[in-house]
């Protein structure tokens, strides 16, 4: 933990260094290239000594399936060989070498490299093999139409300013930020067209950057204080489960879990505040013409701590990992995709019982809460008092189901994970069966319109501020087609 907050403190200062003196006006891509992927083959060698050749092994073999398996079928042998990869390093780690322990836990950095290697073959695969009418708006914005050499293959699997903790981004937007094409702007005219606008000077990423360090340092402050005296495992204690009441048991589960989230908070801010420094994630301009840094922002504390629902938690948890999980898999499955998105995630989180657990009970909750909200939230919209009260509710039932499904995810192991639940009597598991059975997943017309036109009372600029996430995409990477592809992030932009 400390070799990972020193790195990620060099790899700021290098990142503030590397926008300085290797902008892309004063340098050329192919330097910037070799720097930052040089960079962050270092800091993986000091952080985690030669297991960080599996970093170079696991992103060569994957390059030349590539080149020798052709556009047609290279990312379903990309696929399988970078998860299987990092699943024999995994179980390797787990089992062989520290059960239970985090001490060079290489596979880390892998989770993010094996997303990177992944992605990048589908948006292949679109770019080069698909016809473009066959495609979604998100895989013809990301579609990548020609093959990355090997330079910038390495640089965008190990540069310095992604590999300890990513975030994962779409390889044409690292390209363009390498290639200096981050700040173009499509403005519409008076008469309907539109034409490409280009800064004249970078919009500065500081004040980004020094909230996002506040960020990080409240959450290392709150970790290193509170966390450790809330600690996850004394929901299994003999003596707790013994005397505690069950709202006393309940809000513990809580308040434990709750103080659990904030070392994610710090790694997560911490890795976009390093992409930020470097001029990295620049996503445009709002309405009042302030910059955006959150282009590859991973997480929204905010609409995290105030969900009023399982799906609004998730989609502002892991925000890439979340997205790559949706077009990889999801968009792309023949059958239950909710089913096949969550093993997968599982699969990709490690070899772990409870990560297993954790993602097969989340189905579960997940197709509940659908069920309840498709079928029920419309009823309590008509009047801002019951609307208040239905989010109240809601808000409270989803940090407690959310709570209850992740500690698997923390205790690890088949025994404690479930000592807990069968100290619950497995409640919500049973809870949210009876939901699935008595409530059609179908949504009514009715409550269908009343769904999609008010909002949760107290997060109304949250969800706005989500779905022009969810609705932005990348942009620019080949010139005959960069026009098109700016035009996709304006219009997302304007949405």
């Amino acid at each position: 933990q400390v070799n990972f907050v020193v790195c990620q403190l060099f790899a700021l200062l290098a990142a503030i260094w590397f926008r300085t003196y290797l902008h892309s006006s004063k340098t050329s891509p192919f330097i910037r290239h070799v720097v930052a992927t040089l960079l962050g083959l270092y800091l993986a060698l000091f952080c985690f000594g030669w297991y960080a050749l599996h970093f170079v092994i696991q992103s060569g073999i994957s390059y030349y399936i590539m080149i020798i398996i052709g556009v047609e079928n290279m990312h379903k042998y990309c696929f399988v060989f970078a998860l299987g990869y990092l699943t024999v390093c995994q179980i390797t780690r787990v089992y062989i070498f520290d059960y239970g322990q985090y001490s060079a836990d290489f596979s880390g950095p892998m989770m993010i490299i094996t997303q990177k290697i992944t992605s990048l073959a589908f948006e292949i695969h679109d770019g080069m093999f698909r016809k473009n009418e066959d495609l979604t708006p998100s895989q013809r914005c990301l579609a990548v139409r020609r093959m990355p050499s090997l330079l910038e293959y390495l640089s965008y699997n190990c540069n310095f300013m992604g590999i300890l903790a990513g975030p994962l981004c779409s390889y044409k937007d690292y390209i363009t930020f390498i290639e200096g094409r981050s700040y173009q702007l499509q403005q519409s005219e008076a008469n309907g067209k539109e034409e490409t606008k280009y800064e004249q000077t970078d919009p500065s990423p500081n004040i980004a950057v020094a909230q996002k360090l506040l960020i990080c340092g409240l959450s290392l402050l709150f970790h290193m204080t509170i966390t450790k005296t809330l600690p996850v495992e004394y929901n299994i204690d003999d003596n707790f489960r013994a005397t505690a009441s069950w709202p006393v048991r309940f809000f513990y589960l809580y308040v434990s879990l709750m103080a659990a989230r904030p070392k994610y908070y710090f790694a997560w801010t911490l890795a976009d505040a390093i992409n930020n420094a470097a001029g990295f994630g620049f996503r445009g301009y709002d309405k009042n013409g302030g910059t955006r840094w959150d282009l590859i922002s991973n997480l929204r504390i905010q609409q995290i701590e105030f969900s009023t629902s399982f799906k609004m938690f998730l989609d502002n948890w892991n925000i890439q990992t979340a997205l790559w999980l949706k077009r990889v898999c999801y968009e792309r499955a023949t059958f239950s995709p909710t089913i096949q998105t969550f093993i997968l995630s599982a699969i990709w989180h490690g070899v772990y019982p409870g990560y297993y657990l954790t993602f097969l009970t989340g189905v579960l909750m997940t197709l509940a809460a659908r069920a309840i909200r498709n079928n029920i939230r419309h009823y309590f919209v008509e009047s801002p008092a019951a609307k208040l009260c239905y989010d109240i509710i809601t808000w409270m039932a989803t940090q407690v189901a959310i709570s209850y499904t992740v500690v698997p995810f923390v205790l690890l192991s088949v025994k404690p994970s479930f000592t807990f639940y069968s100290s619950c009597y497995f409640c919500l598991h049973i809870a949210s069966i009876v939901v699935l059975l008595v409530f059609p997943l179908k949504r009514t017309q009715k409550g269908s319109k009343k769904h999609e036109s008010i909002q949760p009372v107290w997060s109304k600029k949250l969800e706005e501020e989500n779905l022009l996430q969810k609705n932005s995409y990348s942009t620019t990477n080949n010139s005959f087609s960069q026009k098109q592809e700016i035009t996709c992030r304006y219009q997302a932009l304007k949405q």
